[in-house]
């Protein structure tokens, strides 16, 4: 049995302690935040008995893994600092926000032989996972192109979300290039092609908002883009556009994240309309949206004055094509989220801590869905100069990866 430590009890972590607490191989479950009040309030809104003041604190307890929900900017020094305590790590994403901090995970995995798992929410999308399988089984064909997003603008529940985690300066964090956020849209791709980008050119949106957000000077990295845009040469000869827009008028009647991707024998396109598969074989379309379609779970009082699209996110449960054969019984009926993401993404990483397997999305997946955006933003601001993007390898073939539709027993 497991002991769990959680690094920050904001919004998003919500989401995901009755999950680590529900588990079946989870013993216990303890709190770290820097502001007394709300972890006293989130300890006792869920029945947790202990809690620390931080992050460094959590490090030197006896928990066996720490989950991070701490700001997207510190998540390579804190993943860091806890991997060299001893213990496995669970990161939303993205891992990092420099190569050097990707560099040092890897290495420092690599040394310890410890649990890494990015928690890239689109790994288990309705759409990613259908158009995996269909990889897999060759129904594409060879890729030739992909296209994916992340098209969020700042009125839907960023605001809200900055000011609540950045305190007083929440716009300097809030002014967070977009090409550093790049995972919900690369993943997509890059999960189900097993590739990795190569190469990349980006342009960026210079922002005119009056909020000031986006500006050179305005933020902690003196970005001035709101909207940037790249295209990536893959490893097996591909093609790839990924669009992060933090200001955009656009609402998609599946998700903020549509995807599409276009092999030599069929391929699958997703809009603001609906999600379609098509092939060279048939002359027909087929509509999808309803075989990938998530029920929406009832809104609980908590989240009630949230932004709708974060209630969405938070609140979202199965579409037909989730394997939630493979969970835990203890998880029916808690929360979901994220077009039904969440308790899959649970059950992999305490799998994975408990057998000591490599989960899905490992410290070189996370790299693969992170260091393209990294070097699309210096790209930008070169004005689209072509760049490569370093690898930081693959998993080591000794080291087996888990197979999380395999029942385990505490």
């Amino acid at each position: 049995m497991l002991k769990i430590g959680i690094c920050g009890v904001g919004s998003f972590s919500e989401a995901f302690i009755p999950l680590f607490k529900a588990h079946p191989l989870v013993s216990e479950v303890v709190l770290a935040d820097l502001l007394p009040d709300r972890l006293a309030h989130v300890a006792a809104k869920y029945g947790i008995k202990r809690t620390l003041p931080s992050h460094d604190s959590l490090c030197q307890s006896d928990v066996d893994a720490i989950a991070i929900f701490a700001q997207r900017h510190l998540h390579g020094p804190l993943t860091i600092q806890a991997l060299r305590a001893g213990k496995h790590v669970y990161c939303a994403v993205p891992i990092a926000s420099t190569l050097e901090e990707i560099a040092d995970v890897v290495k420092v995995v690599e040394e310890t032989q410890l649990i890494y798992m990015n928690g890239e929410t689109c790994y288990y999308y309705p759409h990613t996972i259908y158009c995996r399988d269909r990889f897999k089984q060759g129904d594409f064909g060879h890729f030739v192109y992909g296209e994916a997003a992340y098209l969020h603008d700042m009125s839907h529940g960023f605001y809200q979300a900055f000011q609540h985690s950045g305190g007083a300066d929440w716009k300097k964090v809030a002014g967070f290039p977009p090409m550093f956020y790049p995972t919900h849209s690369t993943s997509m791709i890059i999960s189900v092609t097993g590739q990795r980008m190569t190469q990349v050119s980006c342009l960026g949106y210079r922002d005119r908002h009056e909020d000031g957000i986006f500006t050179e000077g305005g933020n902690l990295w003196s970005n001035p883009y709101s909207n940037q845009t790249a295209l990536l040469r893959s490893s097996d000869g591909g093609m790839v556009r990924i669009n992060e827009f933090r200001r955009v008028g656009w609402w998609g009647r599946s998700s903020s994240n549509p995807v599409s991707i276009f092999g030599t024998k069929g391929s699958f396109e997703e809009n603001s309309g609906g999600q379609y598969w098509t092939e060279l074989a048939h002359n027909q379309i087929v509509d999808l949206s309803e075989l990938l379609h998530c029920a929406r779970n009832h809104i609980p009082k908590e989240d009630e004055h949230l932004h709708e699209v974060l209630q969405k996110d938070f609140n979202s449960l199965f579409s037909p094509i989730h394997p939630v054969h493979r969970l835990p019984e203890s998880f029916q009926g808690l929360r979901n989220g994220h077009l039904g993401s969440h308790q899959f993404l649970v059950d992999d990483f305490v799998k994975s801590v408990f057998t000591g397997k490599l989960p899905p999305v490992n410290v070189w997946e996370a790299a693969k869905y992170c260091a393209p955006g990294l070097v699309a933003h210096e790209s930008a601001l070169r004005e689209g100069v072509m760049m490569d993007i370093p690898d930081f390898g693959d998993a080591p073939e000794g080291w087996e990866l888990l197979n999380p539709d395999q029942p385990l027993e505490a």
